[in-house]
């Protein structure tokens, strides 16, 4: 499968089979939350909501791999990511793009 966030893909025509999404919403646990909150006042990376981020949006894309494929699909192209805040400690990361087949 390939991934890519144009709309093409050099040396390839294709046609588009559509849409194809895949989400997840991720929180920590309660210390992690109280430790993260403490980093804020001193400042610094949140190394555990970073981490929280790279997993979300690594399954956001798996997930959305799994449409793609299920449609037929060869590569996903126009790839988007989008995140949103669903309440304190968590949050809802998508990602989107066009599932294609190669002619």
């Amino acid at each position: 499968m390939i991934l890519v966030n144009t709309d093409y893909i050099t040396g390839k025509e294709f046609e588009m089979l559509g849409l194809v999404k895949g989400s997840t919403i991720q929180s920590k646990n309660i210390g992690s939350d109280i430790t993260q909150g403490l980093k804020t006042i001193i400042g610094g990376e949140l190394k555990a909501y970073n981490e929280m981020m790279n997993n979300a949006r690594a399954l956001a894309t798996k997930r959305m791999v799994e449409e793609a494929e299920a449609m037929g699909a060869d590569a996903v192209v126009n790839i988007r990511y989008a995140s949103a805040s669903v309440m304190a400690g968590a949050a809802e990361v998508m990602a989107y793009g066009t599932a294609v087949k190669f002619k």
